[in-house]
């Protein structure tokens, strides 16, 4: 059995990138998404509602918010992956989305940071898009947080925003 944490989803991304061979930036979600046997569904929705996952004939379907910004739309993909390889079972039998069912509500509670399988699919992403080995590298430079220039300049290459580059900065640095 998996250990559940912040931990195990790391290593849970690092093994996806090494199954998929992806060692570059910016990671193509997309082709990791495709490897599940995942269909990517990108429709307006609910600006509250970043994304969703639900299986459906067995295969798994990642719903993304059309009106999101397409880098919050990789990092929603990324997500659900996380949810995929994390909380599979979890997600066997779903058919039909719920918007009340707390691992697809994506909201001020999923998004609060106290939910466990949040915080999991939330470290599985940051991870899978920036993952550590690469920003290792980018940082042999030393790096000011607060160097916005060159905050933008890795958060283009990542294809993330510059908070989620910022915010996945300061764990590297302090956890």
């Amino acid at each position: 059995m998996k250990k559940p944490g912040k931990k195990n989803a790391k290593e849970q991304a690092q093994k996806v990138l090494a199954d998929t061979g992806i060692q570059g930036a910016p990671v193509a979600v997309d082709k990791i998404a495709r490897s599940f046997g995942a269909v990517i569904e990108v429709r307006p929705l609910d600006e509250q509602l970043s994304g969703m996952i639900f299986v459906k004939d067995g295969a798994p379907v990642i719903g993304v918010n059309a009106l999101h910004h397409p880098h919050r739309q990789r990092f929603t993909i990324a997500h659900e992956i996380g949810h995929w390889v994390l909380h599979r079972k979890q997600l066997e039998g779903v058919v039909h989305v719920d918007k009340t069912y707390p691992m697809l509500r994506r909201d001020q509670e999923s998004s609060s940071g106290v939910d466990l399988i949040e915080i999991e699919a939330n470290a599985f992403a940051a991870e899978l898009l920036m993952p550590e080995a690469l920003l290792a590298g980018e940082l042999a430079t030393p790096l000011d947080i607060d160097d916005e220039k060159r905050l933008i300049a890795l958060s283009r290459k990542y294809r993330v925003s510059v908070s989620a580059m910022r915010f996945r900065l300061l764990g590297y640095f302090f956890v």
